[in-house]
């Protein structure tokens, strides 16, 4: 199996858009988010588009897009993006066969060093619920220094709900 990344395509915003859609409650509700807060797809959509014209310096999303042989099978996001500063990062397969197989792992080690580079930040934070077994345990694999457990509401279409704060400093030039 070739694991390798790339930055999103915009052939790519729609497959990410309906990882999303296309779940199912329960499934968004595992990683703390709430279908009912999903924006309508095609504004999603049109600021994906929008996202992906912008320079580096004025993104407030990134994507890169994470391919299992050559095919597009889930992706990493950041966004709260304070270009040269920091960012929040997000992870996502989009098939649970490729789930719970060290996946992530290997892909976040690919994806970390384009996030440092590209948008030369100094922090790379992620939150992941801290009922959402999988990612907490990635980020501790790949490194990430736990920080604190606290209860917020992490984005958009996230509930309330307690996260675990992981950081990883500037380690890639």
């Amino acid at each position: 199996m070739k694991l390798s990344v790339r930055e999103m395509e915009k052939s790519d915003i729609e497959s990410i858009v309906d990882y999303f859609f296309n779940a199912d409650s329960e499934f968004l509700k595992g990683m703390g988010a709430d279908k009912k807060k999903l924006p309508e797809r095609s504004e999603w959509i049109k600021k994906l588009n929008s996202e992906y014209e912008k320079p580096f310096k004025k993104k407030e999303f990134y994507y890169i897009i994470w391919l299992i042989n050559g095919k597009p099978s889930g992706h990493s996001n950041i966004n709260n993006i304070y270009f040269g500063k920091t960012a929040t990062m997000h992870l996502h397969l989009w098939k649970n066969d490729f789930r719970k197989n060290g996946l992530g792992y290997n892909f976040l080690k690919q994806t970390a060093p384009l996030y440092f580079k590209n948008l030369r930040l100094e922090k790379l934070i992620c939150e992941p619920y801290s009922e959402n077994i999988a990612p907490n345990k990635v980020l501790k694999k790949a490194g990430f220094k736990f920080i604190k457990s606290y209860e917020t509401i992490p984005g958009w279409i996230n509930f309330s709900q307690i996260v675990n704060r992981y950081e990883m400093t500037k380690i890639y030039t």
